[in-house]
């Protein structure tokens, strides 16, 4: 889940997807101070591919994501999760 986001539109035809992204990681930056980890775009977007990565950005798809929007974010980690694995 994104803790904090921006939604980002560009449905301009001639501009490639990874420029639009770039634009939109470019504004996440300048506002938030800091890099975005995660795109979500309309499944159409990334046409045949299940996940991209532009600008050290991972693009996935998401139906809930209209065509021409890209919701981009840090995902956080799930509550009372340190990253370490426990032992069994």
């Amino acid at each position: 889940m994104i803790q904090e986001g921006l939604l980002w539109f560009d449905d301009s035809p001639t501009r490639a997807t990874a420029d639009k992204i770039g634009n939109a990681v470019a504004r996440y930056r300048q506002k938030y101070g800091h890099s975005p980890d995660v795109c979500y775009v309309h499944p159409d977007t990334l046409g045949t591919a299940l996940s991209s990565v532009v600008d050290n950005v991972k693009v996935l798809a998401a139906k809930s994501v209209l065509p021409c929007h890209f919701w981009l974010g840090v995902l956080s980690k799930p509550s009372g999760s340190t990253g370490k694995r426990r032992r069994a």
